[in-house]
C-alpha cells in the first residue's frame, strides 16, 4: 500500500490543491475562477494520466486512479456526468474508499438526487466515523429538510451529524461551521423562532472561526452576520456581511449591508416622528393596560430592563407596519401610554395578523436600546422583540394558532 501511494501522491496532492483554491480563490469575477479551476484539473489530469499503465492494473491502483479522476472532474459546481462514471468504477473496484464514497455522494447531489447522495454518504461512513463525511451529511440533510413535512425532525438529525463530527475533532473549525449552520436552520423551520437557536448557532460560529483555515471561508461571516441580523446585533451583522463581501463579492453581501441600512434609517426616522398620532395612542394604551391579567405587572417601555423581562407587560397601540426588504422579522411602531414609541419586531406570524391601530399586549418583552455608529450615522432607538405566538395579545385577544407561520430562510451552502 506505501508502495501505491508513492505512485499515486503526486496526484493526489494536486487533487488537494485544487480543492483548496476552490475553497479560498474568490475574484471579483467568478468566470475567473473557473478558468483557474479548468487550467489546473488539467494539470492534475495530464499528472494522473502520466502514470505507466503498469502501475494502475491491480483493482485496487485502478480504483485509486479511477477515484482520482473522478475528484478532479467534479471539483466544478456543475454536475458532470464523465465525474461520476469514475467514482462510480472507482467504488466498484474498491467499495473501502471512503473518500470516492464522498465524492460520488456530493457529485450525484449536483444533479439533484438527494437520496442516492444520501445513500453515498452513509456507504461511506460505514467505513469508519470520519468528521468531513458527517459534515456532507449534516449539509445535506439540511438540503433534503426544505419541503418535506418533518422538516424538524430531518434539521435535528442534522445537528446531531455535526455534534458528532466535533466530538471526533473538538478544534476542526469545519464541524463547528456545520453546527452552526444547523442551528440556523432550526432557528427557522421549527416554526418556534427559538431565541436560544440563534445563540447556539452564534456560538457555533465563534468556535469556527478559531481555526486558521476557515478564517477564507466568506460563507461563516456571511451566516454569522445573519444570525446577528436576527438577533439585532446590527453592528456586528453589518461588520460580519462587509467581511463576506471582501472575501467573495459573488455573495449577496453587499446588497445585505445595504437592506440593514435601509431599515436602519428608516426605523430612526419613524421613531422621532408621529407627534399627533402618539398623544391618541396614549389615550388608548392607557384604557388597555386596567385590563390586563394580574400575573403580568403593567410598565412603560422606559422602565424596561435590557434583554428578557419576566413577568412584566408593555401594552401599545401600533401606529405604523414598518415595511422593508427581508422577509423576517415583521416591524411596528408601536406607542404607550406615557407616548414612548418603540420599535417591535416580531417572529413567526402570518403579516395579516396585527394591523395598523390594533392594540397591542406584549408579554414578558425582549428589549434592547439600540445604540451604534455606521459609517458616520448614529442609529439610536427602543426595540422589543416577540419570539413566540403566546407572548402578544392583539386588542386583548390571544392569537390564533393558523396565524403562525415559517419562513423558509436557509444557511448559506455549497455541495
Amino acid at each position: 500500500m506505501n508502495e501505491m501511494e508513492d505512485l499515486f501522491g503526486e496526484a493526489r496532492r494536486a487533487a488537494d490543491d485544487l480543492y483548496q483554491l476552490r475553497d479560498t480563490y474568490f475574484p471579483a469575477n467568478p468566470a475567473d475562477k473557473i478558468s483557474e479551476l479548468q487550467r489546473k484539473s488539467d494539470l492534475a489530469l495530464s499528472l494522473l494520466d502520466s502514470l505507466p499503465l503498469e502501475q494502475r492494473r491491480s483493482p485496487i491502483q485502478r480504483a485509486t486512479y479511477e477515484y482520482l479522476k473522478g475528484k478532479i472532474l467534479d471539483v466544478f459546481p456543475d454536475y458532470r456526468k464523465e465525474a461520476e462514471d469514475h467514482l462510480s468504477k472507482a467504488v466498484k473496484l474498491n467499495p473501502s474508499l471512503a473518500d470516492a464514497w464522498l465524492c460520488l455522494g456530493n457529485c450525484i447531489w449536483k444533479k439533484g438526487d438527494l437520496a442516492s447522495a444520501k445513500n453515498c454518504f452513509t456507504l461511506a461512513l460505514s467505513k469508519g466515523s470520519n468528521k468531513e463525511i458527517l459534515c456532507q451529511l449534516s449539509m445535506l440533510e439540511r438540503r433534503m429538510a426544505q419541503g418535506s413535512e418533518n422538516q424538524a425532525e430531518i434539521v435535528e438529525e442534522s445537528i446531531q451529524r455535526a455534534k458528532k463530527a466535533i466530538t471526533l475533532d473538538v478544534k476542526d473549525g469545519n464541524s463547528w461551521y456545520s453546527l452552526g449552520n444547523a442551528c440556523l436552520t432550526s432557528f427557522f423551520v421549527t416554526g418556534s423562532w427559538d431565541h436560544s437557536k440563534l445563540l447556539q448557532s452564534l456560538k457555533a460560529y465563534q468556535n469556527a472561526e478559531k481555526d486558521e483555515r476557515m478564517k477564507s471561508n466568506p460563507d461563516l461571516y456571511f451566516n454569522c452576520a445573519t444570525v446577528n441580523k436576527y438577533l439585532e446585533n446590527y453592528e456586528r451583522a453589518l461588520s460580519g456581511f462587509e467581511a463576506a463581501a471582501l472575501k467573495d463579492p459573488g455573495l449577496n453581501a453587499v446588497e445585505e449591508v445595504q437592506k440593514i441600512v435601509n431599515l436602519l434609517n428608516k426605523l430612526e426616522s419613524l421613531s422621532k416622528g408621529q407627534a399627533r398620532a402618539k398623544r391618541h395612542a396614549a389615550l388608548a394604551s392607557s384604557r388597555a393596560a386596567d385590563n390586563l391579567n394580574p400575573m403580568y405587572k403593567s410598565i412603560s417601555i422606559d422602565t424596561l430592563s435590557e434583554g428578557l423581562n419576566k413577568a412584566v407587560a408593555v401594552v401599545g397601540k401600533v401606529l405604523l407596519f414598518v415595511k422593508h426588504e427581508s422577509v423576517a422579522p415583521l416591524y411596528y411602531l408601536v406607542c404607550d401610554s406615557n407616548q414612548l414609541c418603540c420599535v417591535l419586531s416580531v417572529y413567526g406570524i402570518s403579516n395579516d395578523a396585527i394591523k395598523e391601530g390594533d392594540l397591542l399586549t406584549l408579554l414578558e418583552p425582549y428589549y434592547r436600546h439600540v445604540d451604534f455608529s455606521w459609517k458616520g450615522k448614529c442609529y439610536q432607538f427602543k426595540s422589543i422583540r416577540v419570539d413566540f405566538l403566546e407572548q402578544l395579545l392583539v386588542n386583548g385577544k390571544a392569537l390564533d394558532s393558523h396565524q403562525a407561520v415559517r419562513t423558509s430562510i436557509y444557511a448559506q451552502h455549497k455541495p
